[in-house]
């Protein structure tokens, strides 16, 4: 399919694609064939290998070590390293690292890039964004958030209870999302602190078990659950401006939502690459599975829904170059999770066996992609964005031909 992607984009992710077929997939092919898992090493290596081939890090400005590639056009290249289990990884290009990468490059002073986001782009520290709260803490409803943090002299004093931390559990500098003005409405009163994880206070309660917990790198930074009690920080710790953590944590999801989208889409189409290949060697009742018309279209409802998910994708980037793009955004993350959750389920059925058995990496894919309808917004807070925005200017014209009760026969 052509998406009138520029230039650069097409030049970009042609030479991802190698990369992905020369280094990334071969690699794991082999730790599903042997169990043996990709260690840290090897995925600083493929770093230094990506660094060789002008793709590591595309997201970052090249000041701080990166690509600088424009939002849309490092989005094909995010969906060629979706199509593998470790590839955003490869090439530092990862959730959620590659969220807060973007977070502090937009709103991070001098001294916090230098601090946090150059380190953070080499690999040198780790980053989780800690929002989300236990119930009845914010969780699809950003506006009961509980965590608190109050200034002391030049200080901030944190208190509060995280979980579903990505990465949490392996960071070294937590972003925290907490009120910091009780006064006003959470989305002018909250704000979002740099937190070292070695600091006094911040207790790392346990990785938290999951679906799709145990994958075929030997990196289990999986998502955590934290405790602050009385956390001091300086001051220049705040990220941002005081009160602008909603705002902040909007570009940041905006953005991060959509790439998502293209990994996750990357990852549907290897599965349906897979099941195709499957379907014509399968001989079942006289004839290959890729001759049965019922499969046959299934297969091709797929490849519609999932052209029509990228296509959505890229327009709601081009959006975002102007706007926030809420709608567009939200309409491209739901669709685009039910979408590719529906082929891993239909990928699966077409393998049969092979498509529960771990020998092949689709049920891995099927683990990894079912939590995507609730991560980054849950399908019903997205449709009730998508909603309430459709209601704003209803076209009632043609409503005056609808019979209606006649009042005035109305005794009573």
């Amino acid at each position: 399919m052509e998406y009138h992607d520029s230039e650069k984009a097409k030049e970009v992710a042609t030479r991802v694609e190698a990369y992905m077929e020369e280094h990334v997939l071969p690699r794991e092919r082999e730790a599903l064939r042997t169990g043996e898992p990709i260690s840290e090493d090897e995925v600083h290596e493929s770093w230094e290998k990506a660094k060789e081939r002008d793709l590591f890090a595309p997201q970052v400005p090249e000041e701080y070590g990166g690509q600088g590639l424009g939002f849309r056009d490092m989005l094909p290249s995010f969906e060629q390293v979706g199509r593998s289990l470790w590839g955003a990884l490869s090439i530092r290009a990862n959730a959620p690292q590659e969220g807060n990468m973007h977070t502090l490059e937009i709103a991070g002073t001098e001294d916090q890039k230098e601090q946090y986001l150059r380190p953070l782009v080499h690999g040198e520290i780790q980053t989780a964004f800690s929002m989300t709260e236990p119930p009845s803490g914010a969780g699809s409803d950003p506006k009961m958030l509980k965590t608190t943090a109050r200034k002391e002299g030049d200080e901030w004093v944190i208190n509060g209870h995280k979980w579903w931390t990505s990465d949490g559990y392996d960071a070294d500098v937590l972003l925290v999302m907490a009120r910091t003005d009780l006064d006003e409405h959470p989305y002018a009163g909250t704000s979002i602190i740099l937190v070292p994880t070695d600091a006094d206070g911040v207790d790392i309660v346990r990785n938290i078990p999951h679906l799709g917990g145990h994958g075929i790198v030997d990196v289990d930074r999986g998502h955590a659950e934290i405790k602050y009690d009385d956390v001091r920080v300086p001051e220049e710790n705040l990220l941002g401006e005081e009160g602008g953590g909603f705002r902040l944590a909007q570009l940041r999801l905006g953005g991060g939502r959509l790439t998502h989208c293209m990994r996750y889409s990357g990852m549907a189409e290897r599965a349906l690459e897979i099941s195709k290949a499957y379907l014509q060697e399968r001989d079942a009742f006289g004839s290959s599975l890729a001759d049965k018309q019922a499969l046959r279209h299934r297969i091709a409802d797929a490849e519609t829904e999932l052209h029509a998910a990228r296509s959505m994708v890229r327009h709601a980037a081009r959006e975002l170059d102007n706007s926030d793009a809420r709608i567009e955004v939200a309409m491209s993350k739901m669709y685009t999770a039910n979408v590719t959750n529906e082929i891993m389920d239909l990928a699966v059925q077409c393998l049969g066996g092979n498509g529960i058995s771990k020998d092949l990496p689709v049920a891995h894919f099927y683990e990894a992609v079912r939590p995507f309808r609730i991560v980054d917004g849950a399908d019903e807070v997205h449709r009730r964005t998508i909603a309430r925005n459709s209601f704003e200017d209803v076209y009632d014209a043609d409503m005056e031909n609808v019979r209606k009760f006649d009042e005035s026969l109305d005794e009573t």
